[in-house]
């Protein structure tokens, strides 16, 4: 008798990190779900939560088979839970998601069709509308990060001039690039990282249709980016309240992944001026973050 062969893996997994999430989740997990594109599993990672939220998730599980949930013990961050739910996927590509937000029918379709015919994208990802709290107040907004120059270093620079909000990462990505990353840190910022370090392999392309809505809310980890109360809350992991050296991790994170990358050390050189350049703007924090971490350790002991 013939050997079955083993069950593949969609094309694509959707990964949402979630915790305490009852308030948006249903709308966020309906517009995946909703997708004219449906070859991909939603892989959900509970960050222990104590609300509804592994209720809500729990109900559409039983419902769909493509929903797989599963649920940490402790609330390790939400940078590690992004990578958590990339370490769970076994596909071509990761689509990253956040509880709060949700998506247009075709995204998932537009992006695949990018992807798949242009083996040097590596991410792909929609324009992007910002939505109230409400759900109210829709305003279009500008990524300008739609980077397909052959040139890396072109690339680089011109995402670390132009990067804002940052979004993109929610977009379409080939696993195998976000493989030769460092993926998210703990650190503040970490996200900007990351896209910087992945542009290095491959190009990003924007679809020129509004299929991203971004929610702002109080509760939401970009609320209050300057805020280490607001961070510790939503960032950090459990019992976590400041990452000591954070600005330096920021920059030195860009350093890194510039070094590791495979580029000509011309290219690297390129690069490393750029980010030694914006080390000496950003030259007051770095002198004063190592007292501000003192002072917080004798604090807390």
């Amino acid at each position: 008798m013939p050997s079955q062969a083993a069950p593949t893996e969609p094309l694509v997994t959707v990964g949402l990190p979630v915790y305490n999430s009852e308030r948006y989740l249903s709308q966020s997990i309906e517009s995946l779900l909703g997708q004219t594109f449906r070859e991909f599993v939603l892989v959900i990672s509970d960050n222990a939560s104590t609300d509804r939220t592994p209720e809500i998730c729990l109900k559409y599980a039983r419902d769909d088979s493509r929903v797989r949930y599963y649920r940490n013990e402790r609330n390790i961050g939400l940078s590690a839970n992004f990578n958590r739910v990339f370490q769970l996927a076994a596909s071509k590509y990761l689509k990253w998601s956040s509880s709060d937000d949700y998506w247009a029918a075709d995204m998932l379709a537009d992006a695949v069709s990018v992807m798949e015919s242009d083996p040097t994208v590596v991410l792909c990802y929609p324009k992007t509308t910002l939505v109230a709290e409400t759900g109210g107040g829709l305003t279009p907004y500008e990524d300008r990060l739609h980077l397909m120059e052959e040139d890396p270093v072109a690339r680089y620079l011109r995402l670390l001039e132009n990067i804002r909000l940052v979004h993109q990462h929610q977009g379409l990505i080939r696993t195998d690039a976000i493989r030769r990353t460092s993926l998210l840190g703990t650190h503040t910022g970490s996200d900007i990282n990351f896209l910087a370090e992945l542009c290095l392999y491959g190009k990003f392309f924007e679809v020129p249709k509004y299929q991203y809505f971004r929610r702002f809310h109080p509760s939401s980890s970009s609320w209050e980016r300057g805020s280490e109360r607001h961070q510790a809350l939503r960032y950090h992991a459990k019992g976590v309240k400041r990452i000591p050296f954070s600005v330096w991790r920021y920059h030195l994170s860009f350093i890194r992944g510039v070094l590791r990358s495979p580029h000509r050390t011309a290219q690297k050189a390129r690069m490393l001026r750029e980010l030694l350049k914006r080390m000496y703007w950003d030259g007051r924090s770095l002198v004063i973050e190592p007292f501000q971490d003192l002072v917080a350790l004798l604090r807390s002991g």
